[in-house]
């Protein structure tokens, strides 16, 4: 079946110009779907991780070895979202964040804080307006490399018949990411790796875009020099809020690291899969590699990386559930700590994993319980603890244009605030502190705008307006 389907699916990558080993990739992949490969880890196969090294307990020689490391270090930041979910149509990364700044100003400027050279991973949809905001930092030009390159694309698969789906309503539809495991072979077909090897660069530090709490730090990057690691994943303790996310396990086989996401669960074992308590820590997908160990693994393996399989199902139009139903062949980059011998996972504070999926975390950190420092790193305010725990009515605030509409000039105070839901239709003026613990309703039909300057506690936070 593979000699019958498959060259439908290279042609098509081949007619919209993916380089070849990206096509042999999704060979690798769609050949282990056929022989009935579902990408699914069972409990059987599984033992807990119980401990592992500590970032905060990392020492001041740590320190010193990684600020001498620096010279050899690059920034790699996944860059590849469209921020849909939130109605954008370009990249998330251009969305204004903290003080006027964009998460791609925020970042290019903490490249050159570091003095470190910064690489994006675009994709088609988000390269070019990326790029242009990036001409308004002309000395990353000054490390002479790359300033980007392209993660690949490949077709969704037809369920009913293994081929490449055809939806002339939207043709664009038709196609897909590979998942983040496509950095190892982007990096390959691009020629960066080969370019930031043959500059000397040895090691890279890897995170998305939208994740403000992924910055270089001395002292992860001395520990992980200093040991010899060729890869190393951040990991953050779980909570009841990451408890449907993916998680760090062990093979039984070997006692190896691995990584397992929530559609590699059997269905009948997600509770066991969302038990923080078993599985305690969770990948914040920042990653740390070794560009030498990197090259040698690609280089025995003809750079045909092999990581577990997720097969997503879905209809190729996520917003029709009566479309075609697909399959999308993605992988993890996080997962090759799977594949390399001596990989490790470092247990990191919470304040590295602060992405911004939603707009209840665009308040939170646009707001002053974050800080944006002269380093331009974000970080929560003295006094802000863990940082507010933001519930806002996706009827009304879930999309960009009616979040801003609702928020008008300044976002309100919540660096005295523990928790904010808000349910229904409300504006919020200028100059309004949240204190506490605080819910919000307007129940009416018609929209509630409270005036400026007032404050809002949990004592009367509760009342419905």
């Amino acid at each position: 079946m593979l000699r019958e389907k498959f060259p439908l699916l290279a042609e098509r990558m081949q007619k919209a110009g993916m380089p070849q080993l990206a096509i042999e990739t999704l060979g690798l992949y769609f050949r282990r779907l056929l022989d009935g490969d579902s990408g699914e880890l069972a409990e059987s196969e599984l033992e807990p991780v119980t401990g592992l090294p500590d970032a905060e307990q990392l020492d001041s020689e740590c320190v010193a070895v990684g600020r001498q490391a620096f010279s050899e270090t690059v920034l790699i930041k996944l860059n590849g979202g469209l921020g849909t979910s939130m109605g954008l149509e370009r990249a998330k990364s251009l969305l204004v964040v903290k003080e006027g700044l964009t998460f791609l100003d925020i970042i290019a400027r903490q490249a050159l804080a570091a003095k470190v050279p910064l690489l994006l991973m675009n994709s088609f949809a988000t390269r070019h307006d990326s790029l242009a905001l990036l001409d308004n930092y002309p000395e990353l030009l000054n490390f002479s490399l790359p300033r980007d390159f392209l993660q690949h694309k490949i077709p969704k698969i037809c369920q009913e018949n293994l081929l490449p789906v055809n939806y002339s309503p939207s043709p664009e539809l038709e196609w897909c990411p590979p998942g983040h495991g496509d950095l190892y072979p982007a990096l390959v077909t691009s020629g960066v790796l080969e370019a930031l090897r043959r500059a000397g660069y040895r090691y890279a530090f890897v995170s998305n875009a939208d994740n403000l709490g992924a910055v270089l730090d001395p002292a992860i990057l001395g520990y992980f020099v200093r040991e010899h690691v060729p890869f190393m994943m951040e990991v953050a303790d779980r909570t009841p809020a990451d408890r449907k996310g993916g998680h760090l396990a062990r093979r039984q086989t070997d006692g190896g690291l691995l990584l397992r996401e929530a559609a590699q669960c059997p269905a009948a074992e997600r509770e066991a899969f969302q038990d923080i308590e078993r599985y305690r820590y969770f990948n914040t997908n920042s990653l740390w590699l070794d560009l030498v160990a990197l090259e040698k693994k690609m280089a025995d393996c003809d750079n045909l990386l092999e990581l577990p399989l997720i097969c997503i199902r879905k209809p190729v139009d996520p917003r029709d559930t009566s479309s075609a139903s697909v399959f999308q062949l993605e992988t993890a980059m996080g997962a090759a700590i799977g594949v390399f011998a001596g990989a490790q996972a470092l247990r990191v504070p919470r304040r590295r994993f602060s992405p911004v999926k939603t707009t209840d975390d665009l308040l939170a950190v646009r707001s002053d319980a974050y800080l944006l420092k002269e380093d331009f790193t974000v970080t929560l305010a003295p006094g802000a603890g863990s940082g507010p725990v933001v519930s806002l009515d996706p009827d009304f605030y879930r999309l960009l244009g009616d979040f801003d509409q609702r928020f008008p000039g300044a976002v309100p105070s919540l660096v005295d605030c523990k928790s904010f839901k808000v349910k229904g239709d409300i504006t919020f003026t200028p100059g309004i502190k949240v204190r506490g613990r605080v819910e919000m309703a307007n129940e009416k039909l018609q929209p509630l705008t409270l005036p400026a300057g007032l404050t809002i506690s949990a004592d009367c936070g509760k009342d419905s307006n």
